[in-house]
């Protein structure tokens, strides 16, 4: 059954006591699906950390993502995966590996089979019998989101789209096959990304910087987490043991209405461009879930701790009705420097460990 989430006021994440140490028993480490904000954001927290020792994974043809540590290879590829793992004897694995694009899925389900389920299966043979840890990132869209969210991991899965039903059958085959693997369903990881579109802040933060409307769902309801807090869960997740299904969404409960009314006003662009309206007004491609919120508690029971902060950080940056992004402060006009700082980054978790910049967040002179 459905778990309501937390009321009162949000706890912040505290650091884990347990993290592991520079000498950390989980490298050489891989981190698959580079291309993506969860992806790309680990690739360089932990490259940072581990310089040499840590390597990224993107497909063959993205050529502008290159650098350091950062190979192609086609999840489809298994020759190639076999190499790749024979080569660099990868003692854990960071999957974020996935063809997400709803309406791309919805219009070729070969290609999303074969990119979420099929990248999946490559990725335990290639592994063979090593006891290598894997840590696997799912989605909240396994849900159709029909219901009132605060989803915990029992809820029987029923998603809406086939993005969200080959996302389900990867966790099946994983808990077949590699059952020692950690299964995260995450939400809309908050971070930067490789191509400035990649993820939730940079698409809306790119329509309104060019001055072109973006239209966004009251009822599509999600439970976002910054990347930083992500980091840190994953450098956790390495470090143990814990295996299945664990939900791992923020503690704020967010309609795709008033992350975009934040992005809106804190970037300090025109209120007029946001336009609002029900889900199912949207049309019938690509199908969009609902309510989809996710209750962590599990995670945080098992892991001892609480691994997020809410998103956004601050509660005066929550909006408050579906005007509250005309209302601008003297004190806080809005401004993309004011989102950058604090809408991509967590405040509590200080600098920003040397990640580069995304394009949309590079000044126009740097394009």
């Amino acid at each position: 059954m459905n778990s309501p989430l937390p009321t009162g006021p949000l706890p912040a994440a505290r650091t884990n006591p347990t993290t592991p140490p520079p000498a950390a028993n989980f490298l050489p480490l891989l981190v698959t699906g580079i291309a993506g904000v969860a992806g790309y954001n680990a690739f360089h927290y932990f490259r940072n950390r581990f310089p040499g020792q840590v390597f990224g994974v993107r497909r063959a043809d993205n050529w502008p993502l290159s650098g350091p540590g950062i190979i192609g290879c086609d999840s489809m590829d298994e020759r190639a995966w076999s190499r790749l793992f024979d080569r660099h004897q990868f003692k854990a694995v960071v999957n974020c590996e996935g063809s997400c694009a709803l309406k791309s899925c919805e219009l070729d389900p070969e290609m999303a089979w074969r990119v979420n389920v099929g990248g999946v299966q490559n990725l335990v043979r290639a592994m063979g019998k090593a006891r290598l840890r894997l840590v696997h990132f799912s989605i909240d869209l396994v849900f159709s989101g029909t219901c009132d969210g605060g989803h915990v991991e029992d809820d029987a899965t029923d998603p809406v789209t086939v993005y969200g039903r080959t996302m389900v059958e990867a966790e099946r085959y994983l808990l077949e096959h590699a059952p020692e693997a950690a299964i995260l369903r995450i939400s809309l990881p908050m971070g930067i990304s490789f191509n400035g579109h990649a993820g939730a802040i940079d698409w809306i933060q790119s329509r309104f910087a060019k001055s072109k409307p973006a239209t966004l769902y009251y009822d599509e309801v999600r439970t976002p987490t910054y990347t930083d807090c992500l980091n840190d869960l994953m450098t956790t997740m390495l470090g143990n043991r814990l295996s299945g299904i664990y939900h791992a969404g923020g503690p704020r409960r967010l309609s795709l209405y008033e992350i975009a009314q934040i992005v809106n006003r804190l970037g300090g662009y025109d209120p007029d461009l946001l336009i609002g309206c029900p889900r199912l007004e949207a049309g019938p491609m690509p199908p969009r879930a609902g309510n989809v919120t996710l209750d962590s508690s599990k995670l945080a029971r098992d892991l001892g701790y609480q691994p997020f902060d809410a998103w956004p950080l601050h509660d005066h940056h929550v909006p408050q009705d579906r005007q509250w992004h005309y209302e601008r402060s003297l004190a806080e006009p809005g401004s993309p420097e004011l989102l950058a700082s604090t809408l991509y980054r967590n405040q509590n978790k200080g600098a920003a460990a040397n990640l580069p910049k995304s394009r949309s967040t590079r000044s126009p002179a740097s394009r």
